[in-house]
């Protein structure tokens, strides 16, 4: 919880290698191990092990072509950041609310002078939908 960003859902290592494939989509284990290497060193084995685990955790989908030594994997996400984020905020929204409703709803309506005046504005048409739906 007090992490920020992406290091709420991933460790730092993760979280930089999600980033980058957001980023650039389709990426060799080579490409990404130079880009978080070119900012601060870190062994090839590292990034492939990292990247092997965002894989088995399906953050990260891998298709290998060619045999032996021309064998390559490319690695992309099955979500876009956007949709990674909408479906981690909204699990971790679902559980705080069955958890604790009330709690939540007081926080957020003591927060709502931060918020976007569009996001206040899709609240009200919602609480008005409520509303004439009761």
């Amino acid at each position: 919880m007090d992490e920020e960003g992406l290091n709420r859902f991933f460790g730092s290592l993760e979280a930089k290698i999600m980033d980058i494939i957001w980023a650039k989509g389709r990426v060799t284990i080579k490409e990404v191990h130079e880009m978080i290497d070119d900012e601060n060193p870190i062994s090839k084995n590292a990034v492939m092990t990292v990247m092997t685990r965002l894989v088995e955790k399906e953050y990260l989908i891998r298709e290998s072509s060619g045999k032996g030594r021309a064998k390559v994997s490319h690695f992309y996400a099955p979500q876009t950041k956007e949709q990674f984020i909408t479906e981690q905020t909204r699990a971790v929204t679902d559980s705080l609310f069955a958890d604790f409703g009330t709690f939540l709803v007081k926080n957020l309506i003591d927060n709502l002078d931060s918020a976007d005046p569009d996001l206040i504005k899709q609240l009200e048409l919602k609480l008005k939908e409520m509303r004439r739906d009761e």
